[in-house]
């Protein structure tokens, strides 16, 4: 018979053992923007990107009177010289006085020859009215640029892209705002911009973005994802073609060959509770196939993805809430065929029993090294924004 000490003893010492590494785990996981502090009631809508030194850069938007989409808000940013380990203080990239500046695609430009080091771009848009509003025509939402050459201790002035990016119908406010195609209200992303780093595109910056159109329409039919991008490194832009997904929203894009490009956008309809996934072999201009995705579950909200280079061809990510009744469940896939199967699948983030509410929401993703990803994403019901580094074998 086992002698019910030693039996009690090593029951204390596996435990410990799990609690060890179950803390081990959480201490991985890094608050970088947290409600309440730095002067923001709350800050939402993540992005990150990493710099040619591997800094990496965390941006959100600060909403610095409460929760609401529309207000004072200011795009934030803070930096991380350990692959997320740390963070250092927080600095503001964009404040538009009372007003909204959100919506942060950020990106750092790596091919540029007129900047060896790399040069940090950030696009953003600004608006002047609540977006139910704005979709009635009663506001404007306009497109925005900065850069930094010095690694976010300095930014550029603001430079206004939203002739070459947007297409409203607001000639009392701007006489050149008249265009027939009456888009309203419009945002980056959200989450980071991509380059193109091989192929007959190499270098072009592209930012996904969505828009409506006309008169509102009932569940967001008025919504439509789309693309603007640059081949001059930020100089010029065009406006690549909407995808005819009536509802497409939120949306954000890799690159999946030389010339092909993967968009995964929100469905704003809700009538499907699965994202919508766009191809394009021509470097986002038009849209091949756009179709609802079966093995991507989604409750209506953001997904993040991210692409990179692997042994056998591109590495696509894809990161949201694998639910359709709440934002919960935040996953992280892998694929080495374009997204059509996934072999890699870990939980990042998931309620614990009883507890209510979005746990885990919107995210941007960023490679840290070959076998290693960060996850900067919304926890607990919009209370912080957090880093996690995810191993990928």
């Amino acid at each position: 018979m086992m002698n019910t000490r030693w039996i009690r003893m090593r029951n204390v010492v596996v435990t410990a053992m799990f609690v060890g590494l179950y803390t081990y785990a959480g201490a991985q996981e890094v608050s970088v923007f947290v409600s309440g502090e730095g002067g923001y009631k709350s800050y939402r809508i993540p992005a990150i990107v990493k710099d040619k030194q591997g800094r990496l850069f965390a941006f959100a938007e600060g909403r610095v009177d409460h929760a609401g989409d529309f207000g004072n808000v200011d795009i934030v940013y803070k930096i991380s010289p350990d692959n997320g380990k740390t963070w250092g203080p927080l600095h503001v990239a964009v404040d538009n006085d009372h007003l909204q500046v959100g919506n942060p695609a950020p990106l750092v430009d790596l091919l540029d020859p007129a900047y060896p080091k790399g040069r940090l771009l950030l696009f953003y848009n600004t608006g002047n009215n609540h977006e139910a509003e704005v979709c009635k025509g009663n506001g404007l939402r306009e497109c925005w640029s900065v850069s930094s050459t010095d690694g976010g201790k300095t930014w550029s002035d603001p430079q206004n892209i939203t002739l070459q990016t947007h297409r409203p119908n607001q000639p009392s406010v701007n006489t050149r705002y008249n265009f027939q195609e009456d888009w309203r209200t419009y945002a980056n992303t959200p989450g980071h911009a991509l380059q193109f780093d091989s192929g007959k595109y190499k270098g072009r910056i592209y930012i996904p973005a969505n828009h409506s159109e006309g008169n509102p329409k009932a569940n967001g039919e008025d919504y439509f994802a789309h693309s603007y991008y640059s081949d001059d490194h930020g100089k010029t832009f065009k406006i690549g073609a909407s995808v005819k997904f009536e509802g497409s929203n939120e949306t954000m894009a890799a690159q999946i060959s030389n010339t092909g490009l993967y968009m995964n956008s929100r469905n704003q309809q809700g009538h499907v509770k699965e994202r919508i996934v766009s191809y394009s072999s021509d470097g986002g201009v038009t849209w091949d196939t756009t179709y609802y995705d079966k093995n991507l579950l989604d409750p209506v909200n953001q997904g993040s993805v991210l692409s990179w280079q692997g042994k056998g061809g591109y590495v696509l990510a894809v990161c949201n809430a694998a639910t359709s009744d709440r934002r919960d469940n935040l996953t992280l896939r892998l694929s080495k065929n374009q997204g059509k199967t996934w072999y890699f699948n870990r939980v990042v983030a998931k309620a614990p029993e009883g507890v209510k509410g979005d746990y885990a929401a919107y995210s941007d993703l960023v490679l840290l090294n070959k076998n290693r990803i960060g996850i900067l994403f919304e926890k607990e019901n919009y209370r912080k924004i957090v880093f996690v580094p995810v191993n990928l074998k």
